[in-house]
């Protein structure tokens, strides 16, 4: 059986939402945002999401929705599932939702906050080499135990893929969402 190619970063797309919910409507908000997350995540090509919540009752909700493609990402968007949800929710937003689709793997640097700029380019270079470098060189290291005990998956080009998978899979869904968010301060100074 044939895995499926990853998406190159040129083609990742990110949908970032804004919410600016009601004084007193949080809790009904939040119920939610409990059912349309799983309904997101069920639409092909979904890659994760953040909710980031408002630090103060003058700030928005803010959604990122991050999917493998634009046309899985438009899929979403312009579902009839979403439209129906977020129809539900009229009446506890302040304003109608906003949207801002973001293309290629710069989706780690999108901006949370309304007004706020992204990075500067050579942050972001710095950032990104500094979680890919040690990562080709400790994920191949370690696989290459694991894969020692298992010599039918041997192969280099196996082992390249799975350690190339690995890494992947590690910066998109742990490493990048945290850091970017730890060091959220120095990458808009």
């Amino acid at each position: 059986m044939s895995t499926p190619p990853l998406p190159r970063p040129e083609e990742l797309a990110t949908l970032v939402i804004q919410h600016w919910v009601a004084h007193g409507r949080t809790e009904e908000y939040e119920r939610w945002l409990g059912r349309i997350m799983p309904v997101s995540q069920s639409f092909p090509g979904h890659l994760g999401a953040n909710v980031i919540r408002p630090a103060d009752l003058d700030q928005p909700y803010t959604i990122v929705l991050r999917f493998d493609t634009i046309e899985h990402l438009e899929d979403w968007a312009r579902s009839d599932r979403r439209k129906r949800l977020v129809a539900e929710i009229a009446d506890l937003l302040v304003a109608p939702d906003t949207l801002d689709v973001h293309i290629g793997a710069a989706f780690w640097f999108t901006p949370v906050a309304a007004g706020s700029k992204a990075p500067v380019r050579w942050k972001q270079a710095l950032l990104t080499l500094m979680v890919i470098y040690p990562l080709t060189v400790i994920v191949p290291a370690l696989l290459g135990f694991v894969l020692a005990a298992i010599p039918w998956l041997g192969g280099r080009h196996v082992d390249g893929f799975i350690a190339v998978a690995l890494i992947v899979i590690l910066v998109v869904y742990q490493i990048m969402p945290r850091l970017t968010r730890l060091l959220a301060g120095w990458l808009t100074r």
